[in-house]
């Protein structure tokens, strides 16, 4: 909504006081000299343009921030996942050995005093070794993640926390609480 004044009359409005230009000057001072009225205008219009890319350079940073904080929990989540997997496996071939020793060792005894009850131990052993085995190379992993995403889908409210999310004033209450501290905001 730019009010311009006719170029014949050669009067702009500059503060308080009337100045005239020769028509042949009015074109060319007309974009430094504006109406008092216009230019509040001119800079709210330029304010509000660069307040306007400000606010997307910030939602386009906060989004590229999202973005990397996402993908760096993911990285974290797969090394630790791999570590789960290395540590089974590792931990299977000591069970493993031990397992083995066991078994022929149970077996030599129950042969030599005939006394089938001496591999008893086995059975509980043996269920230890296979649920390792698949827990090291087996899909354990596979089938543990479509159950958790069944959990997900269909009985969301077993993962509600006690007292539900923790909110921005329940924190502060703790802080507040177990410190004794009041932040300078609060004064």
């Amino acid at each position: 909504m730019e009010k311009r004044m006719a170029p014949s009359s050669g009067r702009l409005s500059l503060a308080a006081s009337q100045v005239e230009f020769p028509p042949v000057l009015q074109e060319r001072y007309t974009t430094i000299f504006l109406p008092v009225s216009n230019m509040g205008f001119l800079m709210s219009k330029s304010m509000d343009a660069n307040l306007q890319k400000q606010q997307e350079f910030m939602l386009h940073n906060s989004r590229l921030q999202m973005e990397r904080q996402i993908l760096m929990q993911n990285q974290m989540r797969e090394r630790q996942m791999a570590m789960q997997i290395a540590w089974s496996r590792e931990f299977l071939k000591y069970f493993g050995s031990f397992f083995a020793v066991a078994t022929l060792g149970l077996t030599a005894g129950a042969i030599k005093r005939k006394q089938p009850g001496m591999l008893a131990p086995i059975v509980p052993l043996g269920f230890v070794f296979a649920y390792q085995m698949d827990s090291a190379y087996g899909t354990l992993i596979y089938r543990m993640r479509g159950e958790a995403e069944n959990i997900m889908a269909s009985e969301h409210d077993r993962l509600d926390l006690p007292l539900g999310t923790p909110t921005y004033e329940s924190i502060e209450k703790a802080r507040r609480a177990k410190t004794g501290l009041i932040s300078f905001l609060e004064k």
